[in-house]
């Protein structure tokens, strides 16, 4: 089974993760995982390339990445569970269930804040809307 892990490196993304690493004996098969991260997009300024080039910008994404991806990497390799990680740039939502599309992964998993109902309509929520636009099956971890 493959299954996406989406992480931000907060408590709420790496107890999904600890999640997957709990009950990874309840898959038929060692569950394969696309660990994932995505930065969303720094606001255009205007004149802000000719402060800051493309390639100190990528370097931004990736450190911020790689922030966000090292305990969950650190969890999956403890466990032995078998991973490519990834970061990504762009609306945080929409590339979560992009990649696990084209990916052709069986479940998105995803921690969420643990607010009511009531609390996700009035401020929304990444994982909320996960649930909400994926054609793959999203188990929500509280």
């Amino acid at each position: 089974m493959k299954i996406l892990l989406a992480v931000d490196g907060s408590k709420f993304s790496l107890e999904a993760v600890g999640c997957l690493v709990e009950h990874a004996n309840w898959y038929r098969d060692q569950p394969v995982a696309e660990l994932l991260t995505v930065q969303p997009p720094l606001p255009r300024l205007p004149g802000m390339g000719v402060v800051v080039g493309r390639k100190q910008v990528q370097r931004y994404y990736e450190e911020e990445g790689g922030a966000a991806l090292k305990v969950a990497k650190r969890m999956l390799d403890a466990a032995g569970i078998e991973y490519k990680a990834r970061v990504l740039v762009g609306p945080v939502a929409e590339s979560i269930v992009q990649h696990a599309a084209r990916a052709g992964c069986d479940l998105i998993y995803i921690g969420t804040h643990g607010r009511t109902a009531a609390g996700n309509m009035l401020l929304g929520s990444v994982a909320t809307k996960v649930l909400h636009i994926s054609g793959t099956p999203v188990l929500l971890v509280r």
